[in-house]
């Protein structure tokens, strides 16, 4: 039966229901129309867009102040053109990296700020965007880029009113006329012409993902930035994304980025081009692109324009004559050791070469140093208590790596020198040595003396091994001078910086340069690096007396290096104001002809330092300590002299037993490893006892051995004369003492005129002689085992106690004694 009743009631709560949700909706309505209203009210007219005038422009200067290096987009490069006039590719490149629903939507992407607001709450940060097209559009024309839910809301409303008086293709001419694609192009014709040379309806699929992909970041996408290959990823990521939507099928796709795009050659009113990239860089990254394309920054920088002039004329030079040597390109940076400060860059000899990627900084690349780390390891060396008198021996040496496979390295020239003190073994840059000296202080010390000299590449810490020593571990150029800046420095690290002074507009100071000093080596050890590498006389023998490492009168410290197979060579060095680093090879990693580091970037190091130090004082460095070790190995001395008593019979150590005419006292001669006399983790102290026991000590001593035997050791005269013993005299003992049986006469025996005497001596050796004591007079003696004796007391004898000795002999010196009592009357 109908239940009336309860029928009214199903309908009374439905009827609530309803009731309530249009309620809510009226309310949300109202609450939004308010909002609209209060947002709406002060802001512009978005039909003003067309009048809008966009920026001004940063100038990059040099350290006066008064060089321009480059005005970051000086006259905008802007040319508006029609939607028709732009390709359908750029049209949908531009969509599918901005805005895939850009024809869907209203102006505002709901489901894409609901993402970028649960992004932020989890982030706790309002950084995501979810900015459509057409908000990009009116945030670029009328709003600041302050990060407040206020300007959002005000963004949005500003969008919706501009797609209820312009049609979607109007919004997005207004967006690809707007949008800076960096190298001061503003817009897509201008950028389509900047890097292609073409219209912009002239624009392929491969370009149009490319130019689609710049707004994001035009400084770090740049084509003639120092990130191709993030470029080249973005590019392809946005071809997957057409494909995706389909824009293009999958064909399209892979010819796409098949194809090798060629960019026009950036415009040459840049100066110092590298350099000014990485500031331009450094100020996107800090103040933003938007701030650093159009709020008009001065930015004085670290650079000296004469030195660099200098050094790119150089540059260019000795890149061409290295041609011969298959060396296509070099680099060269040089800071102020006591500030830090940039004072030359030079990322490749010719920024404008793009074929050969001229536009890749090398100096901000990572690259294998070669030996010119060696004195990070030596100076970490020198910190644990080894110093430039310890020797260490160059010679053929397989090193215990832990694996199946052991280590062997080789010097340049495949000779060894045998004994060597540290400073010979750097000054002349073997291999051999430094490998050990790697070992000797640590691969984990090493890596953070490198880390706190600012070098910051070498963080899988499992990646290294002992060939890091000679280059093996991957570092920045402009890192690993900011490193030698600490031994000009004696121990003060100063951070490299390109900036001196940032003001805005209105002059207003943003930042300025603030010398951030702090120590990381001790002065001691620096000056021991800095005595060794700037030691002419001690590299002589490997680099000649008039090699490119040596200014003449003027002081300088400098080391080279060559990677394995000659990719890369180097030549670092420093005078108390100036450090400079010189890279040379090839961008490809190809290798160079068989030319060391000193060939390839030693001229040009040489000729910037002194071109860079003329007509100012000439500096010298401050000596370090002198060594006051008294151990051997550190205090330079590697022969082990020692004189030792020596049993002629055993040639064994003497003892108290053995006789003084078996005694003889040599003078014994070692020379070991040195893990034989040093505990490396505790250089200071006491020899190891058990100095097999270290990992390396086998492999070292054994090559120490048998170099010992080759003709060039014994012509220095470093034969020895037999091992050191250790062991004790074992034939005279006390046990092999001859023993005396004394038959008579008897303890406390009485004899009246006559002493009847009967003996045997016997023991481990055959008896050589026996002699028989009356008192202290000699009454008899045999060379035999036995002896019957009858002797007369002498007349004078006085009657009383007197004493009969009887003393045994054996081959080898033994004695034996006994002695007893007798009495007389």
């Amino acid at each position: 039966m109908f239940n009336f009743i309860k029928f009214k009631s199903q309908f009374g709560f439905v009827q609530s229901l309803i009731l309530f949700l249009i309620s809510a909706f009226l309310f949300v309505l109202i609450g939004a129309i308010i909002t609209f209203a209060y947002f709406a009210k002060d802001l512009p007219n978005p039909e003003q867009i067309s009048q809008i005038n966009l920026t001004q422009s940063t100038k990059i200067y040099d350290r006066t102040g008064d060089i321009l290096l480059y005005d970051v987009h000086g006259e905008e490069k802007r040319t508006s053109v029609d939607f028709e006039q732009i390709s359908q590719n750029l049209i949908n490149a531009t969509i599918t990296a901005e805005d895939a629903d850009f024809y869907k939507h209203h102006g505002i992407h709901f489901k894409a700020i609901l993402r970028a607001v649960l992004t932020d709450l989890r982030n706790q940060s309002f950084s995501q965007g979810g900015s459509t097209i057409t908000q990009q559009v009116i945030k670029n024309s009328f709003l600041t880029t302050e990060k407040k839910i206020s300007r959002k809301i005000k963004e949005a409303v500003l969008a919706v009113e501009l797609e209820r008086k312009y049609s979607k293709n109007e919004i997005l001419t207004f967006y690809l006329n707007q949008v800076p694609y960096g190298s001061n192009a503003y817009g897509i014709e201008a950028a389509s012409q900047t890097y292609f040379g073409k219209r912009a309806k002239d624009v392929d699929s491969a370009e149009a993902a490319l130019l689609a992909g710049l707004p994001k970041a035009p400084s770090y996408y740049s084509p003639y930035g120092l990130h191709p290959e993030d470029l080249k990823a973005r590019q392809e990521y946005i071809l997957d994304r057409m494909k995706e939507l389909g824009y293009i099928n999958d064909q399209e796709m892979k010819t796409a980025k098949a194809e090798k795009l060629n960019f026009m050659p950036p415009g040459h009113e840049i100066k110092a081009p590298h350099f000014v990239m990485y500031v331009k860089e450094y100020l996107e990254q800090k103040y933003g692109e938007s701030q650093l394309e159009k709020s008009g920054l001065k930015v004085i920088t670290t650079l000296d324009w004469d030195k660099q002039q200098k050094a790119e004329e150089l540059a260019t030079t000795y890149a061409e004559k290295n041609i011969k040597m298959n060396a296509h390109n070099l680099a060269l940076v040089a800071l102020d050791p006591k500030t830090g400060q940039i004072i030359s860059m030079v990322g490749s000899h010719d920024y404008f070469d793009l074929k050969n990627d001229g536009n890749v900084n090398v100096i901000l690349r990572n690259r294998q140093p070669g030996s010119a780390f060696k004195p990070i390891a030596y100076a970490t060396a020198f910190k644990k208590g080894f110093s430039p008198d310890t020797i260490v021996f160059d010679v053929p040496t397989e090193f215990a790596t832990g694996n199946s496979t052991s280590y062997r390295p080789k010097n340049y020239t495949g000779q060894n020198y045998g004994p060597v003190s540290l400073k010979s073994a750097l000054a002349m840059s073997l291999n051999i040595p430094a490998v050990k000296v790697l070992y000797l202080a640590g691969l984990s010390n090493t890596i953070n003396t490198a880390r706190d000299s600012g070098i910051t590449t070498l963080t899988d810490r499992s990646r290294y091994g002992l060939s890091l020593v000679l280059g093996g571990g991957e570092v920045k150029p402009i890192e690993l001078a900011q490193a030698y800046g600490v031994f000009a420095t004696e121990g003060i690290l100063h951070p490299a910086t390109p900036i001196l002074k940032i003001k805005d507009y209105q002059n207003n100071v943003l930042e300025e340069f603030q010398d951030k000093p702090r120590r990381v080596l001790s002065e001691q050890v620096c000056r021991q690096i800095t005595d060794i590498l700037s030691d002419n006389k001690a590299r002589t023998p490997m680099f000649g007396a008039n090699s490119y490492l040596y200014l003449g009168n003027r002081p300088a410290a400098a080391k080279t290096g060559t990677t394995q197979e000659y990719r890369d060579g180097w030549a670092m060095g420093y005078t108390p104001s100036l450090v400079t680093g010189v890279w040379a090879g090839n961008n490809d990693n190809s290798s160079m002809t068989h030319d060391p580091g000193s060939r390839v970037a030693g001229p040009l190091w040489h000729d910037f330092m002194l071109s860079a130090l003329k007509d100012t004082p000439i500096e010298k460095f401050t000596k370090p300590e002198l060594n006051n070790a008294d151990k051997i190995m550190l205090n330079g001395q590697y022969t082990y002299n020692k004189k030792v008593k020596i049993d002629n019979v055993s040639g064994k150590i003497a003892t108290d037993l053995t006789p003084p005419e078996n005694t003889v006292e040599k003078d014994f001669s070692q020379i070991h490893n040195i893990l034989y006399y040093i505990d490396k983790d505790n250089p200071m102290g006491e020899f190891p006892k058990t100095p097999w026991q270290d990992p390396q000590f086998i492999n070292w001593e054994s090559a120490v051995q048998e170099w010992l035997k080759t003709p060039r050791a014994i012509a220095l005269g470093l034969n020895v004369n037999g091992a050191l013993p250790t062991e004790t005299d074992d034939i005279h003992t006390v046990a092999n003492q001859p023993q005396i049986e004394l038959s008579s006469p008897q303890e406390n025996s009485t004899a009246l005129s006559e002493l009847s005497i009967n003996l045997r001596a016997t023991g481990t050796f055959n008896i050589k002689q026996i002699n028989i004591f009356f008192d202290n007079t000699l009454i008899g003696s045999t060379s035999q085992p036995s002896l019957i004796l009858f002797w007369t007391l002498p007349a004078d004898t006085i009657n009383g106690e007197h004493k009969l000795r009887v003393q045994a002999y054996d081959v080898v010196g033994d004695k034996g004694t006994k002695e007893i009592k007798i009495y007389t009357q």
